[in-house]
């Protein structure tokens, strides 16, 4: 059995590069950049109005001038046009390319508008209500870096640079695999011995969250049809996620099957809580990579956060997050073992703060619905203190 910190640091020594593709700008939500994005031209391309109102050369208001006559309306989305006559002004409205002649945008409260002449009701500030062309950025400029993770704001992003076609970080292929003769279709009702397939429908939403659409497979306990079946998975899937049959029960096959099939075991126990069983291993022949979790949900659940995920992001070449958060409860560890706990978290202050929930083991698949994450305390017979920051490790984003 080696140590969580161990653990972690060889599930992330395997890190894989996939490669990249080219995704429509539409179904590219959740992806990496695979490319830095650069501005295709300045941010404002042109100098924009913020207000609909009248367009006057600030320097006849400097000559006394008070009143205005309009000498023409520019819409938003049209070529601009030009103020001949400095002494007049141009009906403007938001978001429409200001004249080159003028220079100060007033807004229709601050005018009086009567036969076409537009007067002041107050004295403006020279170039008020402009955005002023490349203000926000320049041509060239990175806009958005390789490595950053595709939400709305990005999208809307890689709209306006015309990015159609978005290069990302392509994703590994993922077959997710329940184990166990106990287990049963979701649709069937099960038997007094035996409960429905819950964990793979869990870590299929945790993939879809990642951009992931995995292969979902059940095999029973049945050696020869383990061998057969992950025969076949192993070489057309780079990664494994299985579910069950990793402990020390009589039916746990699936060690002995994956060496068989050629897997090295890169380690197997780990000491921590949940999860001690979990199994880490390798094809090199094939370059699939095999976590093989223990069957309690909790334990499953709470496992591809703390390895697959880091993993994920690693190969991605995205760095991984160092949260902390601060603990509302005092919280012991009296084991030799990492253990995680989960808790509820909310921003009190400008600080992230984590309130203990109680659970029931690492059966009680109700309860991570109630949870946040999970925060860590480390081994060494330890007493975490109401105040103290731990490190923290999100598996749900609170709304």
């Amino acid at each position: 059995m080696i140590s969580f910190n161990e653990a972690q640091h060889l599930v992330l020594s395997q890190f894989r590069n996939y490669g990249t593709e080219q995704v429509d700008l539409v179904r590219s939500a959740g992806r990496y950049l695979a490319e830095d994005i650069l501005a295709d031209r300045d941010f404002p391309p042109f100098n924009r109005a913020t207000k609909d109102g009248i367009a006057i050369n600030y320097d006849a208001i400097e000559n006394g001038r008070l009143s205005f006559e309009i000498k023409g309306v520019l819409p938003a989305g049209h070529p601009t046009i030009p103020l001949v006559e400095t002494e007049g002004c141009i009906e403007i409205m938001t978001g429409a390319v200001v004249p080159f002649e003028t220079d100060s945008v007033i807004m229709y409260e601050d005018v009086i508008i009567e036969d076409d002449i537009a007067s002041l009701k107050k004295i403006p500030v020279r170039g008020q209500n402009i955005h002023l062309r490349g203000s926000d950025h320049n041509k060239g400029d990175i806009l958005l870096k390789k490595n950053s993770i595709i939400t709305a704001a990005e999208m809307g992003i890689l709209a306006t640079v015309g990015k159609n076609q978005v290069l990302v970080h392509k994703l590994p292929r993922v077959a997710v695999i329940s184990t166990g003769n106990e287990l049963v279709d979701i649709d069937k009702q099960p038997l007094l011995h035996q409960i429905r397939r819950s964990n793979t429908y869990a870590l299929y939403g945790s993939l879809e969250e990642l951009g992931i659409t995995p292969m979902l497979l059940h095999i029973a306990d049945d050696i020869d049809l383990l061998r057969q079946k992950l025969a076949y998975v192993i070489d057309e899937m780079d990664v494994l996620i299985l579910s069950g049959g990793v402990s020390k029960g009589k039916f746990d096959f699936l060690p002995q099957v994956l060496s068989e099939l050629g897997v090295e075991n890169i380690f197997h126990r780990v000491a921590q809580r949940p999860g001690k069983p979990f199994w880490f291993g390798s094809n090199a022949q094939a370059q699939t990579l095999i976590f093989s979790f223990p069957g309690n949900p909790v334990s499953t659940f709470f496992n591809f956060y703390l390895y697959f995920k880091p993993w994920l992001l690693k190969s991605n070449g995205v760095s991984i997050p160092n949260s902390q958060v601060m603990l509302t409860n005092t919280l012991e560890n009296s084991s030799n073992l990492t253990v995680f706990v989960g808790v509820e978290t909310r921003l009190i202050d400008g600080s992230v703060i984590a309130s203990l929930v109680e659970g029931n083991g690492s059966g009680d698949l109700v309860n991570l619905s109630r949870i946040d994450g999970f925060v860590q305390l480390d081994p060494g017979h330890l007493t975490f203190s109401e105040g103290t920051l731990v490190p923290f490790i999100a598996t749900k984003t609170r709304a």
